[in-house]
């Protein structure tokens, strides 16, 4: 079947922000002015189209990034919308690894935040071309050139402005556009859809002739020819600029700004433009690199008849297709009906159906182009981050990396005829998003869930509720504390034991030293001379490993040590691999009781928005927490307050923050790094831990 448009008109595109930026709201135009839809959905009302869930249309969020299509200016655009929200990072994470470019959006007034760094630094680290809208110019506050110089000042990019808005806050009505220096007035009488052009307003003409000027140097700056013509006073037209900015756009060495209103319906049609203009095809970028079953380095080329190459990305369970894979095609074509092969777990399977998303709505393909984003139906093996590929021509792609859970809750049936029911559940949501990890522990028979922060497990309880038609019980919050140590320790440890036949023997001498902060394990061997026999060294390792997965101290996961193997002894008939594997777990635990161990707890970086008459109540609360203020700013009308915050003490925020500040705060968190949590509270925290399940139920 013959592609719609060519490889180098299609761009795979995300938008990315901080909660409450205008995200959604702003693709919902995107889909109104490109004619993929015929009413424009609103986020307050319930009926956007990309916050397709229940449980977003009724919390005014979005919670699952959604997949659509759609057409401008001959180009096809595929959009992936993101949330904003911390607890759902995962999201970003795994959206922006099969992007080939996104659109960074700022609030007017709030300008760059703290997830708004956090969603650019993941942008970075995928190394994704962006343009930036900066949204809201219609609001009281909001500062067009002010976001600017916050982007090059806290995300250290280089920004260069594409528009000059046309009025500020009430008074916004267009924008210039630098390049062809022409005046875009939008009409509000149609929704946007029409717009007049005209000449740069007189008052204005100064502030356009200098911004044009700043843009052509920014430029030149990075492409001499451009310069050298500049200075030798050519004339540049439209086109050539918008070359040189594609080309530094493309190798991240400068961010094209736009500008305008989504909910107002102004400046869309600009950033439509700037997505054809400035970010990458296919075709642009470098060849997907891989490694052969061997580990050698192999590349893929974007070619619809090249050999196949896509990536799982997002898993989706739908009540009536089933289970639905998210993959980007690398290169070649993906057909229904046909075979490929999951080069990730060595399985051979068959695609069923294949579609094309929109939102929640699934459009029927017979294929899925190079380049092309969709989903498909009968990979039912198929994870998050797996390769598929022809089984003739092997390749496996990078996995996704995610973050790991801060927080976790008890859960269990009501009743005996929802325990198989749970069960699957937790499974199929366990299966859907990767940062949600289901564990059962042995010892008191209960199921534990972990997730990000409060808001991830309270969606993913309702949803079990909702879509399952589970009747759950949910346990109370529970940090997910850490234990290491603090001190150099030695332990010489023997294990012998005689049972009438065949007895075990193991001796060790362990070193435990602690790491920095986030370095995680090292084991090291330094037995000389065969005291312990070699095949005995990997149970050693172990039975390290499995003892540091619960921790002596708080029965936590142990963390940021390194264990060095000094000497041993060993026994001809009694050692074997099971006596090692014990003896060390036993010697582990002993040298961290021997030295004073330490517990860890996770600390939240929180950001609080608020009028300035509540600032003081809200400091007052967030010390009463054990925070730390980082820092306040004043950000439009509104004062912005940075605080450390462990995350124990931060349950229930929601409803304070609220309570405080008569509903006009809002807040974000998200995880920053482990801490020590102070002797006094860690031993009560200790007792609190080791008190038996019934004891703390009650």
């Amino acid at each position: 079947m013959a592609r719609e448009v060519p490889l180098d008109r299609v761009r795979n595109i995300g938008i990315m922000a901080h909660i409450d930026a205008g995200k959604t709201t702003c693709t919902e135009r995107i889909l109104f002015y490109t004619g993929r839809t015929h009413r424009i959905g609103e986020v307050h009302d319930g009926k956007a189209t990309m916050d397709w869930m229940e449980q977003e249309r009724e919390r005014g969020i979005t919670i699952t990034s959604a997949a659509t299509t759609c057409h401008w200016n001959d180009h096809r655009i595929n959009i992936i919308d993101t949330p904003g929200h911390v607890d759902f990072t995962a999201e970003v994470e795994r959206s922006l690894r099969v992007l080939d470019g996104a659109i960074a959006l700022f609030c007017g007034v709030g300008g760059v935040q703290p997830q708004t760094e956090t969603v650019w630094r993941q942008a970075e680290k995928y190394n994704v071309p962006c343009i930036a809208f900066i949204n809201k110019l219609d609001r009281p506050g909001a500062d067009f050139l002010a976001v600017i110089q916050e982007m090059k000042d806290i995300l250290g990019t280089n920004p260069a402005p594409m528009i000059i808005p046309i009025g500020q806050e009430e008074n916004f009505v267009g924008v210039v556009d630098l390049f062809e220096q022409k005046a875009i007035y939008y009409d509000d009488s149609d929704k946007g859809r029409s717009y007049e052009e005209g000449p740069v307003p007189e008052d204005m003409k100064d502030a356009v002739a200098y911004w044009r000027k700043y843009v052509i140097e920014k430029v030149g700056e990075l492409d001499e020819k451009i310069l050298e013509r500049y200075c030798a006073g050519e004339e540049l037209s439209v086109d050539e600029l918008r070359a040189a900015v594609r080309k530094a756009t493309l190798a991240r060495k400068m961010v094209p700004v736009f500008g305008g209103a989504a909910f107002k319906n102004k400046g869309i049609q600009r950033l439509l433009d700037g997505v054809t203009y400035y970010l990458p095809s296919p075709v642009d970028l470098p060849p997907v690199i891989g490694h052969c079953m061997d580990g050698q380095e192999i590349e893929r080329y974007p070619k619809d008849d090249g050999r196949l190459a896509a990536l799982a990305f997002k898993i989706v369970t739908d009540k009536h297709m089933g289970k639905l894979v998210y993959f980007r095609v690398y290169s070649g074509t993906m057909k229904s009906g046909t075979y490929v092969y999951n080069s990730t777990l060595d399985k051979r399977q068959r695609i069923g159906r294949l579609m094309q998303m929109h939102a929640q709505h699934q459009e029927m393909r017979d294929e899925i182009n190079c380049g092309d984003i969709g989903a498909a139906v009968g990979l039912s093996d198929t994870r998050t981050g797996d390769t598929i590929c022809a089984e003739e021509h092997p390749i496996i792609l990078e996995a996704i990396e995610f973050p790991s859970p801060v927080i976790n809750v008890a859960i269990a049936p009501e009743s005996r005829a929802d325990q198989e029911k749970l069960g699957k559940a937790l499974m199929a949501m366990a299966e859907e998003d990767p940062t949600f990890i289901v564990n059962h522990v042995p010892e008191t028979g209960e199921t534990i869930i972990n997730g990000m922060g409060e808001l991830h497990l309270e969606i993913i309880v309702d949803r079990i509720r909702r879509e399952f038609g589970v009747n759950a019980k949910v346990g109370k919050p529970e940090v997910a504390y850490r234990e290491t140590i603090t001190h150099e320790v030695e332990i010489n440890h023997k294990h012998v034991k005689q049972s009438g036949g065949r007895g075990q023997y193991a001796h060790v001498v362990l070193k435990l030293e602690p790491l920095g902060p986030g370095e995680g394990f090292e084991f090291v061997d330094k037995i000389r001379g065969g005291s312990i026999p070699l095949n005995y060294i990997p149970s050693i390792e172990r039975g390290i490993v499995d003892a540091m997965v619960k921790g002596p101290y708080a029965a936590c996961p142990v963390v940021d040590i390194r264990v060095t193997l000094l000497d041993g002894s060993s026994h001809d008939v009694d050692s074997s691999d099971f006596a090692f594997r014990t003896c060390a777990s036993m010697a582990f635990k002993q040298g961290m009781l021997k030295d004073s161990p330490q517990l860890l707890e996770p600390v939240m970086s929180v950001n609080v928005v608020t009028p300035p008459d509540f600032a003081g109540a809200i400091n007052g609360d967030l010390c009463s927490r054990r925070g730390r203020i980082m820092g306040m700013e004043i950000k439009g009308t509104y004062q912005e307050i940075q605080a450390m915050v462990p995350l124990g003490k931060m349950f229930g925020y929601a409803t304070a923050v609220r309570t405080l500040s008569q509903g006009r705060a809002s807040f974000t968190m998200h995880f920053e790094r482990y801490e020590a949590v102070p002797f006094s509270l860690a031993e009560d925290i200790v007792k609190e831990r080791r008190k038996p399940a019934d004891e703390k139920d009650g």
